[in-house]
């Protein structure tokens, strides 16, 4: 017979991840994630304290998948790589959203991430104000973008006029509307992201330049 694979924090922290992928933040519980391990829940106690550890080692690992930007190279660069990559991250692992921020007791990852962000704004002539507004504000973009991502109807350019079609607008009724669905997303190979993150990113770039030393 084949050893059994010790059980490690490791393992346990990455078996929890599956079940939130698979079902949600509300599915991690001891007993899934020992079931995902194919252990009992109680073998996991001596690697976890409970199920609050647990979640706070999911939250330091997804944070371990974001890009952390370098201090030493451009501002403007490195957030916006940090942005495409949290949303990557973010639309693999959407449960995290709800975790975001919202530990009490913020592990090594959080906090390196976070200083690192903040390091490379200081260091690249942004005030304590303006480096923590730019923090803020395209962090809540990223946040609000994926949100809108994962619950639109239409993922695919295909999806477009067949939502065009179910929805058959009166063009006396809303003008503007229907202007907008055939002048502009049924005129191209429209996804809500390909035409829309980018743009809205280097706006908020761009507003995030003109305030980096007020």
């Amino acid at each position: 017979m084949a050893a059994r694979t010790p059980l490690t924090r490791d393992r346990i922290v990455a078996a929890a991840a599956q079940v939130a992928d698979d079902g949600g933040l509300g599915a991690v519980s001891m007993r899934n994630v020992g079931k995902q391990l194919g252990v009992e829940a109680m073998s996991l106690y001596h690697h976890v304290a409970n199920k609050e550890a647990l979640v706070d080692e999911l939250v330091e690992w997804v944070y371990h998948k974001l890009y952390y930007p370098q201090p030493d190279q451009p501002w403007r660069e490195q957030m916006r790589r940090r942005a495409e990559v949290a949303r990557e991250v973010l639309l693999t692992h959407p449960w995290f959203l709800g975790l975001i921020e919202s530990r009490r007791r913020p592990g090594p990852a959080v906090l390196g991430y976070h200083e690192s962000v903040l390091a490379c704004l200081r260091t690249n002539g942004f005030t304590v104000a303006a480096a923590a507004h730019a923090f803020s504000v395209l962090d809540a973009y990223v946040f609000g973008f994926v949100l809108t991502e994962l619950s639109l109807p239409i993922q695919e350019p295909h999806d477009v006029g067949e939502m065009a079609d179910e929805m058959a607008l009166d063009p006396a009724a809303f003008p503007y509307l229907v202007e907008m669905m055939t002048q502009y997303v049924m005129a191209q190979d429209y996804t809500y992201a390909g035409a829309e993150f980018a743009h809205g990113l280097d706006l908020i770039l761009d507003a995030v330049q003109r305030q980096r030393g007020v």
